[in-house]
């Protein structure tokens, strides 16, 4: 079961206790009758996906930046550097920058907000805590999933990968997204808890518990750097 994090606001501390108090209720009737809650298990050739861990996500200058991201980032960057010593392909991805337009995709609360910054070149780049680098790829993308209208499946065939080790946010919306289509594909789906982040712990702990019953697994980011070590082991 998830755990909340006890810096939260009391009134969203207050809503992820009563969450995690109705999900107590809910894996228990799963388990009753044997449905979901089963584990993929690890792969033999991963990839580290980070989603939309871009300055417009992790900085609090912009409507839809939050400090609750800092944690996350910081457990990724450790994350990657694990995975940078296995040689283990890293992709990156964001949204892209281009003036308003009338294909905009994307809303941002910055835009009409007053005392935030105005979304810019800036949102669309990856965290510098993340900085990738040459060897790495980085997709702009103009959906939730990471693999819609976009070039990453073929990549990760590409590299023999069978599994996905997933981190970035929200754990809501774009992680829950690729995290589904990464199964569509057969891939197995690894979504790494405490590397991920939303704007609202109840939304976090409830997508985290929903995505592990039914589309991928939740392990700790303890648990991802054993199973690298153990790669790099084998």
């Amino acid at each position: 079961m998830t755990t909340i994090d006890l810096a939260e606001t009391n009134t969203d501390l207050v809503a992820a206790q009563q969450l995690e108090a109705a999900m107590e209720t809910i894996d228990a009737y799963y388990r009753s009758r044997g449905i979901f809650q089963d584990r993929f298990g690890f792969g033999r050739r991963p990839a580290i996906l980070v989603v939309d861990f871009a300055n417009g996500w992790t900085d609090e200058a912009y409507a839809g930046g939050s400090r609750r991201l800092d944690t996350p980032v910081e457990n990724t960057a450790k994350l990657l550097a694990a995975g940078r010593e296995q040689g283990i392909p890293i992709v990156y991805t964001t949204s892209p920058w281009r003036p308003r337009t009338a294909d905009q995709m994307f809303k941002s609360a910055a835009d009409v907000s007053d005392g935030f910054r105005t979304w810019d070149e800036h949102a669309c780049q990856i965290d510098n805590r993340l900085e990738p680098r040459a060897e790495d790829l980085v997709i702009e993308k103009e959906s939730a999933s990471a693999f819609a209208g976009t070039h990453l499946a073929g990549y990760l065939i590409s590299q023999q990968c069978d599994s996905v080790l997933i981190t970035g946010c929200s754990t809501s919306a774009c992680i829950r997204a690729t995290a589904t289509d990464a199964k569509s594909l057969r891939l197995k789906p690894v979504l790494v808890g405490d590397c991920c982040g939303d704007r609202a712990a109840a939304a976090h702990v409830f997508t985290l518990f929903d995505i592990q019953a039914r589309f991928a697994d939740v392990i700790s980011f303890q648990e991802a750097s054993s199973y690298l070590a153990d790669l790099a082991a084998d």
